[in-house]
């Protein structure tokens, strides 16, 4: 995905890449949160900067405060309650698939040294680092293998605090914890904003400056052309999920997908609902909200081909939601599609693939990237 917005491919091993600026100019880049509501940067002398990382709805006990020193800077003047950190770092732990995005965006994957899942995994740089042993996997979230992650001897491990957990034994360690938030993000442009996070981390900030901005552009233009669409073009509504446990699970409806939607042209079935994040409901209130929905998004990792016939088999109710009946489900099977690892530094391809369906006149020719209609 990097290769589409013209930034440098990862060429592993762990030198420096050509063409890119020398590490101790990297503190006078400017780097602003613009849209990100969960972090945010100040300068503080030559070559500080002051990262803190909170939560935009607070249920996070305090932030979290990081001093970036940048090489050759003095380090005596942070104020009380930054962590200092030196940048660039040289090895990190990735936690999720959401995480290392950014990294592989950047070209900057031979400074991951630990991921979780590979479940997900279709990097083929990153493949190549797990192979030879550049990077390892050190368990999963609630399970950390705790001789591994000793013994790769990271210089910082990324966390999720509101997912599974197990950080106790991580915080015992003594090795440096930053909690990356981009997935608590509720707008697509906030969440993708978090690549500057990683490339003041990599010393890479101008790069991720530079990525964000040609993202932001593309996101912004066609949402612009979908909000100039005549009012006489109808938004169709749009429903989410499917059941999990004897539950449906969506997402709310002020959350980062809620709003792609929106920005798509349609009109979501839970736009009433207050929640950011996912929410679980009973068939019923699916069904009352959704059953003329005229698109149903899903995603999953299906092994085989997912069709119809696979889908009701799931659940025989399926087959009378008119999205069913009228063959507008739209579908992305994470197996085989790189969603996870570029999508949170892509909302632009993500937010071009609904577009396409909702209102095919809008892009003509378009392929593509994560959601096509199932056929």
């Amino acid at each position: 995905m990097a290769a589409l917005l013209g930034l440098s491919a990862c060429r592993g091993g762990g030198g420096k890449q050509a063409g890119r600026q020398p590490e101790a100019d990297t503190a006078q880049v400017d780097v602003r949160a613009e849209y990100a509501q969960n972090f945010s940067v100040t300068r503080h002398g030559p070559g500080v900067r002051l990262l803190t990382i909170s939560h935009a709805q607070g249920t996070l006990p305090a932030a979290y405060r990081y001093a970036l020193i940048a090489p050759g800077a003095r380090a005596d003047s942070i104020p009380e309650g930054y962590e200092p950190l030196g940048v660039p770092v040289g090895r990190i732990v990735c936690m999720t698939s959401l995480q290392l995005a950014s990294f592989i965006a950047l070209g900057e994957t031979q400074r991951v040294c630990g991921i979780t899942s590979t479940r997900h995994l279709f990097n083929q740089q990153m493949q190549r680092q797990l192979q030879s042993g550049e990077t390892a996997q050190i368990g999963i979230e609630g399970n950390f293998d705790h001789e591994t992650i000793m013994a790769i001897d990271p210089q910082l491990i990324l966390i999720s605090p509101s997912k599974r957990g197990g950080y106790d034994v991580l915080t015992e360690s003594g090795l440096p914890l930053m909690p990356h938030l981009g997935y608590q993000e509720p707008t697509p442009l906030g969440q993708a904003e978090w690549i500057k996070v990683a490339g003041m981390l990599t010393g890479r900030e101008a790069e991720a400056n530079a990525y964000f901005d040609r993202v932001r552009s593309n996101y912004e233009k066609l949402a612009q052309r979908v909000r100039e669409l005549p009012a006489d073009v109808e938004r169709p509504t749009v429903m989410s999920g499917d059941m999990k446990g004897g539950h449906w699970y969506a997402n709310g409806g002020r959350s980062y997908l809620a709003r792609i939607f929106a920005d798509a042209g349609a009109r979501y079935f839970l736009a009433d609902n207050e929640d950011t994040g996912g929410v679980n409901l009973d068939f019923e209130t699916v069904y009352a909200h959704g059953a003329e929905a005229e698109y149903w998004r899903i995603s999953n990792s299906f092994q085989g081909e997912f069709t119809y016939e696979a889908l009701s088999a799931q659940d025989n109710r399926f087959a009378d939601f008119r999205a069913y009946r009228e063959r507008k489900v739209i579908y992305c099977n994470m197996a085989d599609r790189p969603f996870y690892e570029s999508f949170p530094v892509r909302p632009d391809l993500l937010l071009s693939d609904f577009a396409s369906i909702f209102h095919p006149t809008l892009l003509p020719g378009h392929k593509p990237q994560y959601y096509s209609l199932l056929e």
